[in-house]
């Protein structure tokens, strides 16, 4: 690691000691400064473009150029004739100012090459094939080289530090509500423009009156003669691993033409390659947004389906299908119609062994360490349909509709030094139909209205079985000569005379959800404007659950629980609970422009209704609140500003929370509600700061987000050995968390830099035990970067990510400091062969154990006739170093574990891949 980077330090030196540099100012003609003007330097001998800037705000711009070489300068301007010089660089750096002439015929001189960078307004444009050095097969490989563009860890694209949620192709949807399908899928040889739209509003009518800066979306365009036919590519391959045969089929089909689309992704393969994961499945939302997601209020209709989803890193065993479909048609200029289906499949084969210790040796909580197997089986479907119907300007009408259904299950065998053995199954059939409805309607030039809709339907049905090791001649035996578990069962009542323990519990969550506002939109002058709304959140959920046991000779067994709330009533094995919400509320926005200043300041008026009805006893609790908030962007450039928000919020939990029941989320983690539990308020505030300077090539953001949550509901937990007992309180104990986020980004010539830096800080209230205890957490990273972009020559990525997490839990304090360095190496030899490699060394040390390491390498080589040739022909190589598994070390709060994850052996493939 040291060599690789003294030698990126050798080849920046040489990069820099071989350039001058070319400065100067664009101006009109009488002398005012031009902003994003454009400047080309091209190569005379070979024609190629060598360079470009885009000139600052004073009209500045800068040109790294070879020395002893000769030069056409092109410089452009909207509305001005273009000029185009020849300049000969010799030793030293040159200063060569230029001034241009108005011309309303546009007679200017044309370019040869088109900037790799234009700015048009809030978009950015990015010409790909500037940024292609040969070695990119997928749209995600174009985008990693993209200035102020990054794929997070997530597999997500990142603009400015948000989150892309939206991408198009030719502007038309590309399965809306994520955007890995098209980074993993998407042919980079297809792709012409990268377009980023900051402040992207999907409603036209109302990008003027709303604030859209943390909005951003991405569009495609595709490359000329890649509409109307076909386009895309087919892999399939064959391998071998230790213990298994390996096949690999990936289809990737698409058709665009100017009135309809059509997009087919399978992959049907046994190494763990795919483009979503059952986590992306689950958090797929189709592009849905909330009505109310700004006014205020957040409810939480709870998450029942399978919790416990393996990331696909950290499995041994992978086979996945996957098959999705995606369509846009335009039968008139008034009519969108377009949706998607997604089907996918995995089996998963898992283990883990671990060491856990609790917070504070004083609450008799007993060390354990645990081996974990299990196996997991998933079938996942999703399917959207949406039209737009756009008559003119003023009217738009938007319908959409998401279904999704799965079945779930899993099998977990686990070993512990303190249960013993125990098998576990959770299975789960979740279903939910989503819809949304908007129309927007102009009625003239001072007044705009909207209605916002959506109705959400969702039922899961969990079942959870758990078998337990037990010996029922020690029932009479002191405590500590008991088996862990018996002390637990007693208390739920189960028959302790059986030779093991046959859980069972029956779950049934039906949610039904109505969000809908109406928003008013008076435009006073072109600087300011007023937003009334008035919406509402009617929610009800009805939770059933039944927890029973089967005995030896498989006889059903209906439990009654011994077990008592803080105030003494006995707990039931039983919950029938309904649960309804309401929010009725008023909402103000006034919305100004002063100068650099945008201000939004704006309260909203609630009505709240709960009520619960559990066991024939109802509970009410209505109450009125009003919730401020406040806005202020600063624009100090055009690619430079500074937001600033407040806003308070009111949460309400879901119907779990409330039911008074005993629930089973596993054998050693039983929790029970609370019928009179409260809402929780916080205060949040958010500072973002964003620059893009194309003049010295740098790219600045940086965020810091503050939350303080007063009237916090909490949970309360109770240990017999190392079973858990949890419910839940309103306290009025606040607990605090603070993040500091920023990324610095600069190119040097044909070196680009980076350094990101994250602080992040959590104090939060709890009570185990019935002590409480105040847990401090304190993080920080840094992760700096180092990325060549040479056309010709191979390309070098150096990463490190360093990170120190410190945790005050009471009574015990811990310390995880982890290092991480990275290299990615990619080469584009002789036209034909692709050569690619990416290593990672990963040390964890918690000053407690000896430091763990693990190393990650993957390789790849390809080869293809040419760029335009049908067939390339890939060797591919993960986990070159067949290690068995990867180390973690962290800690929640009531405990610090250490992990060891099994993941997938050495496996080596051999594709063809068919482009068409």
């Amino acid at each position: 690691m040291r060599n690789i980077v003294l030698l990126m330090l050798l080849l920046v030196t040489s990069v820099a000691s071989s350039q001058i540099t070319v400065r100067g100012v664009v101006k009109d003609s009488i002398g005012s400064p031009l902003e994003l003007a454009n400047i080309i330097a091209i190569n005379k001998e070979t024609q190629a473009m060598a360079s470009y800037a885009i000139s600052n705000d004073k009209g500045q711009y800068k040109l790294d150029l070879d020395k002893s070489k000769v030069y056409i300068l092109q410089v452009s301007y909207i509305g001005m004739k273009s000029v185009s010089e020849e300049l000969s660089t010799q030793e030293d750096d040159i200063s060569k100012d230029f001034t241009l002439q108005y011309d309303n015929a546009l007679d200017a001189v044309e370019l040869t090459y088109e900037m790799p960078v234009t700015i048009k307004g809030d978009t950015l444009v990015y010409n790909a094939d500037s940024f292609k050095d040969g070695s990119e097969r997928k749209l995600e490989d174009v985008l990693k080289k993209l200035p102020g563009v990054e794929i997070n860890d997530d597999g997500q694209i990142e603009v400015e530090g948000k989150v892309v949620n939206k991408l198009m192709v030719n502007g038309k949807d590309f399965f809306d509500g994520d955007s890995k399908l098209a980074t993993k899928n998407i042919p980079s040889n297809a792709v012409d423009k990268i377009q980023v739209l900051r402040n992207y509003s999907e409603v036209g009518q109302l990008s003027g009156v709303q604030n859209n800066q943390d909005n951003v979306a991405i569009n495609i365009k595709l490359k000329e003669g890649k509409e109307n036919f076909w386009f895309g590519d087919v892999t399939a391959g064959v391998g071998t691993s230790p213990d298994k045969e390996l096949y690999l089929v990936q289809p990737k089909l698409f058709y665009y033409s100017p009135k309809y689309s059509l997009n087919v992704i399978g992959d049907l393969n046994n190494i763990g390659e795919v483009a979503l994961t059952n986590r992306d499945i689950r958090n797929f939302g189709g592009g849905f947004r909330r009505p109310s997601q700004s006014s205020g209020t957040n409810i939480n209709l709870g998450d029942n389906g399978l919790g416990g989803l393996t990331n696909l890193g950290n499995a041994q065993d992978i086979e996945t299908k996957l098959a999705a479909g995606n369509f846009s048609y335009s039968p008139n200029k008034a009519l969108d119609l377009s949706g998607f289906l997604i089907y996918n499949s995995s089996r998963l084969r898992t283990r883990e062994e671990s060491f856990i210790r609790y917070i504070d040796p004083d609450l008799g909580i007993p060390n354990e360490e645990k081996v974990q197997t299990g196996r997991e089986a998933t079938n996942q479907g999703i399917a959207k349909l949406s039209a737009t119907y756009k008559p003119n300007f003023n009217n738009q009408l938007d319908y959409d509709l998401l279904g999704r259904i799965s079945n779930d299950s899993e099998r977990q065998s686990e070993v512990s030094s303190v249960v013993g053995n125990t098998n576990q199954l959770n299975e789960v059939t979740p279903f939910s139909i989503n819809q949304n409805l908007n129309y927007y309607y102009t009625l003239d030039e001072k007044n705009i209205f909207a209605l916002e809709a959506q109705h959400l339907i969702k039922d899961e049905d969990p079942f959870y079985n758990a078998l337990l090791v037990n010996d029922p001649t020690n029932n009479s035996a002191p405590q500590q000569d008991q088996d862990a578990f018996d002390n637990t069962a007693l208390a739920l009542g189960f028959d302790r005379d059986q030779f093991g323990y046959n859980l069972n519990q029956n779950r049934r969550i039906k949610s039904n959800q109505l969000d809908a506002k109406i928003d008013y939109y008076y435009i006073l002058n072109n600087k300011s404007n007023i937003n009334l709304t008035f919406g509402t959140i009617l929610s009800n959920q009805k939770f059933n659950s039944n927890i029973f046991q089967f005995l030896d000779n498989s006889s059903y067994f209906d439990p009654v629980a011994t077990l008592t709330d803080s105030d003494g009533n006995i707990l039931l094995n039983q919950n029938d609970t309904e649960y309804n919400f309401s929010d009725v509320y008023l909402g103000f926005r006034y919305r100004v422009k002063s100068g650099k200043f945008t201000i939004t300041p704006g309260f909203s008026l609630h009505a709240y209704g709960n009520r619960n009805i559990q066991y024939g006893e109802e509970y009410k609790d209505n109450f009125f609140r009003v919730l401020p908030e406040f806005e202020t962007l600063i624009q100090f450039k055009k690619s430079e500003s500074l937001t600033f928000r407040y806003n308070m919020s009111n949460s309400f939990t879901d119907v779990t929370s409330l039911a008074e029941g005993l629930v089973l989320n596993s054998f050693s983690n039983i929790s029970y509600g609370n019928q009179e539990l409260q809402n929780s308020l916080s205060h949040n505030l958010s500072l973002r700061y964003f620059s893009f300077n194309l003049f010295n090539y740098t790219n600045v953001f940086a965020i810091a987000n503050y939350s303080k949550n007063i009237d916090q509901i909490r949970s309360t937990t109770n240990f017999d050995n190392v079973i858990r007992t949890s419910s839940f309180f309103n306290s009025n104990f606040a607990d605090e968390s603070a993040t500091v986020f920023g990324r610095v980004e600069r190119t040097f010539k044909k070196i680009r830099a980076r350094l990101g830096v994250r602080f992040s800080y959590a104090k939060q209230n709890q009570f185990v035990q019935d002590i409480r205890t105040v847990n401090e957490n304190f993080t920080q990273s840094y992760t700096p970067e180092l990325r060549t972009n040479f056309r010709e020559a191979p390309n070098v990525r150096l990463r490190y990510a360093y990170s120190i997490t410190n945790n005050d839990q009471g009574a015990t304090s811990t310390r995880f400091v982890t290092n991480a360095p990275s290299v990615e190496f990619d080469a584009y030899l002789w036209k034909s062969v692709t050569f690619r490699t990416d290593f990672t060394y990963t040390n964890q040390d918690d000053g407690v154990r000896p430091s763990q390491s693990f190393q990650t390498w993957d390789a790849s080589l390809a080869y293809r006739k040419d760029k335009d040739a049908k067939w390339e022909y890939e060797v591919k190589a993960s986990n070159l170093l067949d290690i068995d598994s990867n180390v973690n070390n962290s800690a929640n709060n009531i405990s610090v574990f250490n992990s060891e994850t099994f993941i997938q052996p050495r496996f080596v493939t051999f594709r063809v891949i068919y482009t068409l």
